[in-house]
């Protein structure tokens, strides 16, 4: 059965192409600084937001039209997993990832869970081997279920602390056995609504000794992949403990995981947390934490998680040219945390919004990469840090300045600032790329 009969494979046709089921940026094999944009990108299609998104919201019932529509329980599942192949080789996405209750129902205890997992897991497995896709990373939905409203990790009661540590058991296993790449943790209802009835101290203690069962359990299997944390400030819980960057990597180092743990740093979440995403990503970068990127927009007019696909060339652009600066994602990459809207309900509109999505960071690789290339921030930066590389600049650098030795080079000096920051002057020049750059 074709679930989507009327797309083709989407193929790159260029910028003047006026096909709207066209790469107009995005062509695969073309090498931007060493590397073809397929393996700079790294893109991956998520699970949640493409296959099970029923466009229900707190104010309207689902609305989706979808081809396995009329199915449910394991038969849907099924289905969905016939259907993301198809999509997955349309696209020419070559990773997908997931959570563990998107490809497949709950069931009344979790030893039934985790057998409906297991079929799925095993035509997953199957479709792998003859597409060649690969799974990007895998996580575990523990807030969902009502048993998680007063978090997993971080629950108050011990009994959902031991379910979430098994939850987490069989999504290694998954991982272990789909080959994935990465494996992520998304405190969904990790943090407090109020401090008045929150022990917030046992609550970090506990979601730290979680992650260290799950290393240990890793290293048990023989799982090698990358583990990542994904910040978010708020929604559903009104403050998480993994608030942003910052705040997250903090935790990590505070409790010894910084050593086995990364990022999984999202576009919309560091809107929420009053960030740019370009900012999250240089904080991640220079600690050595960048790990992986959910890849989509939120709207600044809204304050909740919209998950939007990308279309801001600017923003993607200076993403980039922090994923750049880092060398890359290495086994991370940029999967579509992004859905289509809810008056988009017809299955192409899923294939239009991945085609805008990766078009839009294919563009950005290409400007960021000419950036790079010609240096126009890096001399800048240099230059206004000079005073830094002689002198007493050096002596603080090198940490031969004392308060002493400071006060004695500038009691009597006169200091004034009048070296300009020439923003303007380097918002211009991006423009310029944007604008120019083939």
């Amino acid at each position: 059965m074709a679930y989507f009969p009327e797309v083709k494979r989407i193929q790159y046709e260029g910028r003047k192409s006026t096909n709207p089921l066209a790469f107009k940026h995005y062509n695969p094999s073309e090498v931007v600084l060493g590397k073809t944009m397929e393996e700079h990108l790294r893109f991956a299609v998520s699970y949640w937001h493409t296959f099970t998104l029923s466009g229900s919201d707190p104010f309207g019932l689902p609305n989706m039209i979808r081809p396995w529509d009329g199915y449910s329980g394991l038969d849907l599942a099924k289905k969905r997993v016939e259907a993301a192949f198809e999509f997955f080789e349309k696209m020419g996405v070559n990773y997908f990832c997931f959570h563990d209750r998107d490809i497949a129902p709950e069931g009344d205890t979790l030893r039934e869970t985790n057998k409906n997992l297991d079929v799925i897991v095993s035509m997953i497995r199957e479709y792998m081997k003859s597409s060649g896709k690969k799974l990007l990373w895998n996580t575990q939905n523990m807030f969902s279920n009502p048993r998680f409203a007063h978090g997993a990790g971080t629950s108050p009661e011990a009994d959902v602390f031991a379910y979430a540590a098994a939850q987490v058991k069989k999504g290694l296993e998954v991982a272990l056995e789909l080959g994935a790449e990465n494996y992520v943790f998304w405190g969904g209802r990790e943090g407090y609504e109020t401090l008045l009835n929150t022990d917030m101290k046992l609550e970090l203690d506990n979601q730290a000794r979680l992650f260290h069962m799950a290393c240990d359990y890793a290293d048990e299997i023989g799982f090698k992949g990358q583990f990542l944390i994904e910040p978010k400030p708020k929604e559903p819980t009104k403050h998480q403990y993994d608030f942003d960057a910052a705040s997250a990597i903090a935790f990590l180092k505070t409790y010894d995981l910084d050593k086995r743990f990364k990022l999984n740093l999202e576009a919309n979440h560091a809107t929420l947390a009053g960030h740019t995403f370009e900012h999250e990503l240089y904080v991640s970068r220079i600690h050595g934490m960048l790990g992986s990127v959910d890849a989509n927009q939120g709207d600044p007019l809204l304050g909740w998680d919209t998950d939007e696909f990308p279309t801001d060339m600017y923003s993607a652009t200076l993403a980039m040219y922090q994923i750049l600066k880092n060398g890359g994602l290495h086994s991370g990459g940029l999967n579509f945390d992004a859905k289509v809207r809810r008056a988009s309900m017809t299955p192409i509109d899923l294939f239009y919004g991945h085609v805008v999505g990766m078009d839009t960071f294919a563009r950005g690789l290409k400007v960021a990469a000419k950036l790079v290339e010609d240096k126009v921030f890096d001399q800048f930066i240099e230059e206004r840090y000079k005073s830094y590389q002689s002198g007493i600049g050096q002596d603080i650098v090198s940490g031969k300045a004392t308060l002493k030795s400071l006060e004695d080079y500038i009691i009597d000096k006169p200091v004034t600032v009048t070296t300009s920051g020439r923003q303007e002057l380097l918002l211009a020049k991006l423009n310029q790329y944007l604008l120019e750059v083939e």
